[in-house]
């Protein structure tokens, strides 16, 4: 399992983790797409903003590895900003490759992408 050197470890101030340790043992938690309703809360849409935002300065528009980050906290994301970025794609795999699609990403969380913090967010 590669691990992402410099990639914060969790949501500062906060319980929401970006990362894991160490490979399960008993089996790789399998990434899933995870619906996000308007009524989440603020701490909750708080932690997907931080995480997009640690994405997009740790990988850019590259693709990047599954590695060491959370499959629960890329599963909030996963299937709209965050997109398989290889065919057949592996959702149980430390070595899946994943990318940003920069277009929906940018629409959902504007204020990671320096667009107007005003605008209204995107979470659905």
């Amino acid at each position: 399992m590669l691990k992402h050197r410099g990639f914060p470890s969790r949501l500062a101030s906060s319980d929401f983790q970006f990362t894991i340790r160490r490979a399960n043992p008993r089996g790789i938690t399998e990434i899933v797409r995870r619906e996000r309703y308007r009524d989440r809360r603020p701490a909750d849409k708080r932690a997907d903003a931080g995480f997009m935002r640690a994405l997009w300065t740790h990988f850019g528009d590259q693709p990047f590895e599954r590695g060491n980050l959370d499959a629960g906290r890329i599963s909030w994301l996963f299937g709209r900003e965050v997109v398989p970025a290889e065919d057949p794609f592996d959702p149980a795999s430390y070595d899946a490759l994943l990318r940003i699609d920069v277009d929906v990403a940018r629409a959902s969380f504007p204020d990671v992408f320096g667009a107007d913090a005003s605008d209204e967010e995107d979470w659905a």
